[in-house]
């Protein structure tokens, strides 16, 4: 789904630079479901923007489903990013005078899908996070964990081949937590994959795979992909027996 090879990122002023990602590379299989750990100020979060083409970097290579993502102009980019990538913040980032059907249409609206096409797609998202009943309420009459579960609804109505979440139960606690990583473990069982970045290891261990980054670079983590690992634990298990 997505290979990183050589990144990195850096911020430059007149008088310094800081970089932000150091030789990060990584691959993540299509169905895959992967935490990524660190410290704050790790690179972390740089590290999502540019898999979501909200950033650019400054060397390396970025593939996003076959496609070089390097080089690409600004419509190009917006245009990719809206075909394969769902995003989901700690933030919500709901419009509080819109109501649940009107939050989750926005990002439809911007790609002019079609009246009955949306109302079909925001429909079916609603009811796959429990919230079918309440679509016409508002942000401000949902709890912390419904308001979550309706970014959910938003990112899911474009039906992404990729999901990005940025701490999404760093608001929520621990209650309503499970039941938000529950939800994004059922998504990934239905196909979808997700990269979610998180600070709490109970949830990050709920992951297929762990990926930790400490001053911009991958430091400690399983090496291989999910499914190329099956494959060889399997050749082991064989030359075991």
């Amino acid at each position: 789904m997505l290979t990183m090879t050589h990144l990195q990122k850096v911020y430059r002023t007149h008088l310094i630079e800081t970089y932000a990602l150091r030789d990060f590379s990584i691959r993540v299989e299509e169905g895959e479901f992967v935490a990524v750990t660190g410290p704050s100020g790790s690179g972390k979060t740089t590290f999502l923007n540019i898999c979501g083409l909200l950033e650019e970097f400054t060397a390396g290579q970025y593939q996003l489903d076959g496609v070089d993502v390097r080089g690409l102009g600004d419509s190009a980019r917006s245009r990719l990013r809206n075909e394969k990538i769902g995003f989901i913040f700690q933030s919500f980032n709901l419009i509080p005078d819109l109501n649940l059907f009107d939050n989750v249409d926005v990002p439809l609206r911007y790609r002019r899908i079609a009246a009955g096409e949306r109302k079909r797609r925001i429909e079916e998202a609603l009811a796959r996070v429990g919230l079918a009943s309440r679509m016409k309420h508002y942000p401000s009459e949902l709890s912390g964990g419904q308001q979550q579960r309706v970014a959910i609804a938003r990112a899911l109505a474009g039906s992404p081949r990729l999901l990005l979440a940025d701490e999404p139960t760093g608001n929520l606690d621990s209650l309503m937590a499970r039941g938000v990583m529950e939800l994004l473990e059922e998504i990934n069982r239905q196909g979808t994959t997700i990269v979610m970045v998180t600070h709490d290891p109970e949830l990050a261990a709920r992951a297929h795979r762990n990926v930790h980054v400490i001053d911009g670079q991958v430091t400690d983590f399983d090496s291989e992909p999910m499914l190329v690992r099956s494959v060889r634990d399997g050749d082991a298990s064989r030359a075991m027996a």
